[in-house]
């Protein structure tokens, strides 16, 4: 009996043992094919990406690929293909807050820039060094003034002459100051004229000009103080103007036929490049909303009073 259970256990094992060899084992590398890859593989940034949120964008005029934006906290950037790929074209130059950059459609080497958030949100942020030119692309820059005017939020350039310049500005948000309105500049930055001044707690919120026509503008202004923890949006001051003069005298026609009573807060005003006649204007107040003018702004029609379109004014109305 013992002799059948040694020869049993015998025959267990050597079964075991050949099961064991019978078993499919794991590839073995034979080759570098995989040292060779990684070896070879160029790293490069994919994000994410903090530029700050932006509300100032521009594109050339001559290539439609080349575009530029300014964020609240990234400074000026530059694409040549599209979006593809961006560069920095401000730093060492100027501050990271910027609301609003132009390209001269005479000449896409003229660039404009003006500092200062545009967006007057609670967390805004100021730009302490006014406007900015470059002459070859965003290669180089040289400062043309307006540091008091702290937000920059238009900038329009004659469609003939980089020179000639038109820019809306804010002013100081947390208290009166006198650098706000509409300012010119015949000489590309080095002297400006201030053509339109309400008060010193009223600024610029927009300003347009007809398509193809440098004689005709149309600006929003808009009395605005902010503290810490609160917004004060409207009072005297904010209005709808239009110059029929390059910008040289301003009417206000904030008192048209069908234009909102009392109150007015945030402006944004924009002409139909398929008819110049026809002008919208969408207005922060009690009666506001989105109105339309199809006769140069003579009159107005009530087009739209959704609240969606002109609540969080600092962001909508424009």
């Amino acid at each position: 009996m013992r002799k059948i259970i040694l020869l049993a256990i015998a025959f267990v094992s050597l079964f075991e043992s050949i099961a064991q060899k019978t078993k499919t084992s794991p590839p073995v590398a034979t080759d570098n094919n995989d040292e060779v890859l990684i070896k070879n593989v160029k790293y490069r940034l994919v994000g994410p990406f903090r530029g700050g949120r932006s509300a100032a964008v521009a594109g050339s005029y001559a290539n439609k690929t080349t575009f530029y934006f300014g964020g609240t906290g990234g400074g000026v950037w530059k694409t040549v293909d599209g979006g593809s790929n961006w560069i920095n074209i401000s730093d060492k130059y100027f501050g990271g807050s910027i609301g609003a950059v132009a390209v001269a459609p005479s000449d896409e080497t003229v660039l404009y820039v003006g500092e200062g958030e545009n967006t007057m949100r609670g967390n805004v942020s100021e730009g302490l060094g006014g406007m900015w030119r470059s002459d070859d692309g965003g290669r180089s820059w040289k400062n043309i003034g307006l540091k008091d005017a702290r937000h920059i939020l238009r900038i329009i350039i004659h469609p003939k002459n980089p020179d000639i310049v038109w820019v809306a500005a804010m002013g100081h948000l947390f208290g009166p100051n006198e650098e706000r309105g509409i300012f010119k500049t015949t000489d590309g930055g080095k002297t400006w004229r201030k053509t339109l001044f309400v008060n010193n707690q009223t600024g610029c919120s927009d300003l347009v000009m007809e398509p193809g026509n440098p004689s005709v503008f149309y600006a929003g202004t808009w009395r605005l103080i902010r503290t810490p923890y609160s917004l004060e949006s409207g009072g005297e001051g904010s209005g709808l103007w239009k110059s029929m003069d390059g910008g040289e005298t301003w009417i206000n026609i904030s008192s048209k036929k069908g234009l909102p009573k009392n109150t007015w807060g945030n402006v944004g005003v924009a002409v139909a490049p398929s008819n110049t006649d026809k002008v919208y204007a969408i207005i922060e107040n009690k009666d506001g909303g989105l109105f339309m003018s199809t006769d140069g702004g003579e009159t107005w029609t009530l087009t739209s009073n959704d609240n969606n379109i002109r609540q969080r004014a600092w962001y909508y109305t424009k």
